[in-house]
């Protein structure tokens, strides 16, 4: 492994989604991840969404570079792998309901005193204090109570969800902001390790830009507005003549100016009562009307020449077949060739963000259920006979 994280062991006792997404990113970045799965069936999300010869195509991306181990956790010889990896380790990352760990012997005081400078990465629904710490949370149950939900929709329709388990992905990346801040500080000396308090609800509030303010002090509640922004004017999602849609984002003062030449509306770029958001945003019904009259005459790849001309941010909404065909996604490897136990050849999601000196890399898709369990318990100094001790005992697969 190479890469910015290279020699960072980071060890993942979660599954589904947040805590194995903030992983993965590690991995894709040198970090030597070793995922814990229970024998058996191991991560659910091994089975989840669409299936390839029995195995999640999601599994595959979800956990590349990954080490997969499988410990039974309910055993004390399994509780006992915990500790010995977390001796050595510089990251745990866990998404256990609040609680769990302690009851497994794996509390922040016991890893804490077994390993001062390891950082331990908590995600759970509500976070570890509070009065609902202790009710299960999904994603979807962030996305709800951290407000994006309501905001998201038609008007006069029942909230909106976007396509993706959106709470925990940004619950990833809150994770691994704090996993890296924290190491930052172990690294350079000024501190030991310390816990990273993650929220799947509190991720998705932090994106909620300024809703509390103009709730407290203006009364104002932010409600559903399909494909517009609410208060930047104008930037919504316009029909085109041949079936399409095309997003314009034309909210600055001078790409505003632009906008209106480019589709005809000269007038409205001079009116004075325009030439600020403020003013926009007034009267936004009868910009989306113009712009929308103008887009509806045109077929999308016309459109899109014309605002492109203009200096105008515009894009057509993608499907997957748009992005794996699309040149620039190409040009900067975000989609790669990856190959499948079998031989199977099938296209995944390159690396983000893109570094020019140490950028991150895949060696290997989602490993097999406990690939990886002999070679790390060998390098914790166990026999060959004692690994197969555990493994007839049911300690480990």
């Amino acid at each position: 492994m190479s890469g910015p994280l290279k020699g960072i062991r980071v060890i993942e006792i979660g599954t589904l989604i947040a805590a194995p997404f903030a992983a993965r990113l590690m991995a894709e970045f040198g970090a030597e991840v070793i995922k814990i799965e229970a024998p058996g069936d191991g991560d659910p999300i091994r089975k989840w969404r669409k299936l390839h010869e029995g195995t999640s195509l999601w599994w595959y991306l979800q956990s590349r570079n990954k080490k997969s181990i499988a410990v039974n956790l309910k055993s004390a010889e399994g509780i006992d792998i915990i500790r010995q990896l977390a001796c050595n380790a510089d990251v745990l990352i866990e998404n256990l309901k609040p609680g769990a760990m302690e009851k497994l012997g794996l509390g922040w005081d016991v890893l804490h005193e077994l390993n001062p400078k390891l950082t331990m990465v908590r995600i759970s629904g509500y976070g570890q204090t509070g009065p609902y710490k202790e009710r299960p949370g999904f994603g979807a149950i962030g996305e709800a109570m951290g407000g994006i939900r309501y905001t998201t929709g038609e008007p006069d329709r029942a909230p909106a969800r976007a396509g993706i388990s959106l709470g925990d992905s940004l619950a990833s990346l809150h994770a691994v902001m704090g996993a890296l801040m924290s190491l930052l500080r172990v690294k350079s000396g000024q501190g030991a390790g310390q816990v990273v308090d993650v929220s799947l609800v509190e991720s998705v509030f932090n994106l909620m830009e300024s809703l509390v303010p103009e709730y407290d002090l203006l009364g104002h509640v932010r409600e559903r507005s399909g494909g517009a922004l609410p208060g930047i004017a104008p930037s919504n999602t316009y029909p085109t003549r041949d079936g399409a849609y095309i997003v314009i984002a034309g909210n600055s003062n001078p790409i505003f100016k632009r906008l209106m030449q480019a589709i005809g509306r000269a007038d409205l770029a001079d009116d004075p009562q325009f030439a600020h958001n403020d003013g926009r945003v007034a009267r936004v019904a009868l910009l989306d009307a113009a712009i929308a009259g103008w887009t509806s005459s045109l077929p999308i790849a016309e459109a899109l020449a014309r605002l492109e001309e203009a200096g105008v941010p515009a894009g057509r909404i993608y499907s997957a077949a748009d992005i794996v065909t699309d040149p620039h996604y190409l040009a900067r490897d975000m989609v790669l060739q990856a190959e499948l136990p079998g031989g199977v050849q099938v296209k995944m999601p390159g690396i983000v963000p893109k570094l020019s000196e140490t950028p991150g890399e895949i060696h290997w898709q989602g490993p097999a259920l406990g690939q990886h369990t002999a070679s790390v318990l060998a390098e914790l100094g166990m026999t060959a006979a004692h690994i197969a001790q555990l493994q007839q005992q049911g300690v480990v697969q």
